[in-house]
């Protein structure tokens, strides 16, 4: 991780759970990270808390709505202003909703495919534009993605948060493959984990908090510790080695 001490990092969603854990990770492995969320009073109390720990790299807590592509350009504007542009992408923002393919809302859909495709390519499409116009060519986009982008669950209530995870499979191969004939060297990853113990059961079944805390129960499940582990794993990698998909579950998990 030495050669990525102070670069610039954007992590999506940081404010909790596994984009909070992979901005800790590296800011403690000297990155300049820019944490972007909705609400940021979480990154603001993380990034104290990092200055608090001595931490050699910094947090830099940013306000975006990733379903507004203003919102998202802004941002890509301010880190080039502030500082230069995007050497490392992690796209973790994602979300479900209970919509069922033959019951399921339109707008529950929608912002499934706003956060968990859209906003990924836009901010992969800004972070590479980053990159080539500062001749940058060695660095990464990571997309945190699930096991669900590999295999269906069999609940109605996960299909369409399936398939836009599939989506997300899809588009990092796509992504590699472009960057290939691009002739860059720039990486492009997923990272697919299981069950992870985070607030995303109790954001998903939030009107069954019963429900939400079973999922969590039933096994022992990863941490989110365990995906900012695999994110600097894949980013320490020699520079000519392309990790294309890491797939990552809890021992007891059976699917």
């Amino acid at each position: 991780m030495e050669r990525w001490r102070g670069r610039v990092a954007l992590v999506t969603g940081a404010s909790v759970g596994i984009g909070a854990a992979v901005a800790r990770a590296l800011v403690q492995h000297g990155m300049k990270v820019v944490g972007c969320a909705r609400n940021v009073d979480k990154i603001e109390k993380l990034a104290a808390e990092c200055q608090s720990a001595g931490y050699s790299g910094t947090l830099i807590p940013y306000k975006c709505d990733l379903c507004n592509e203003e919102e998202i350009l802004s941002m890509f504007s301010a880190i080039k202003t502030l500082h230069q542009g995007v050497d490392v992408c992690i796209n973790n923002a994602g979300l479900a909703h209970n919509e069922p393919l033959l019951s399921g809302r339109t707008d529950g859909w929608r912002n499934m495919i706003d956060v968990n495709i859209l906003a990924l390519a836009i901010c992969t499409r800004e972070a590479y534009q980053s990159m080539k116009e500062r001749h940058v060519d060695d660095g990464h986009i990571i997309n945190i993605n699930s096991m669900g982008g590999h295999r269906m669950v069999p609940s109605a209530d996960e299909h369409f948060y399936c398939a836009t995870k599939y989506a997300v499979t899809a588009v990092t191969e796509g992504l590699r493959q472009e960057l290939r004939e691009a002739k860059t060297h720039i990486r492009a990853t997923c990272i697919s984990p299981g069950i992870v113990e985070t607030e995303f059961a109790f954001r998903h079944h939030n009107s069954d908090p019963e429900r939400a805390a079973a999922v969590y129960e039933s096994i022992k499940c990863l941490k989110a510790e365990d995906i900012a582990s695999a994110v600097t794993y894949v980013l320490s990698a020699p520079a000519h080695v392309q990790i294309g998909d890491v797939q990552m579950r809890p021992v007891e998990q059976v699917s």
